[in-house]
């Protein structure tokens, strides 16, 4: 069990850091809505730093949940649009 929980842990930080680079602020600079989205990604950003230092401490729990609540961030924002995502693929629930 404990190597399901390492795998599904590197699985997900895999993902949040390839939904970050995939991400993009949709919103023109300037509006409250970019900002909303800059602080949207800069949540996932942070949960992303948090979960590679649980990680790097064996720390598997806090960092899948760490990784899972950052995704949670960039999907939540990009339904709501404010983030470009692409549409096809695994990253997003768009």
């Amino acid at each position: 069990m404990a190597a399901d929980l390492e795998e599904k842990t590197d699985r997900y930080g895999e993902l949040l850091a390839e939904a970050l680079e995939a991400a993009s602020v949709a919103p023109p600079e300037g509006t409250p809505m970019a900002e909303a989205a800059a602080e949207c990604y800069e949540m996932a950003a942070s949960y992303l730093e948090d979960g590679r230092h649980f990680r790097e401490g064996d720390d598997l729990v806090n960092a899948l949940a760490s990784f899972s609540y950052g995704h949670a961030w960039l999907d939540a924002g990009a339904r709501i649009g404010l983030f470009d995502v692409p549409t096809e693929g695994h990253l997003f629930t768009v």
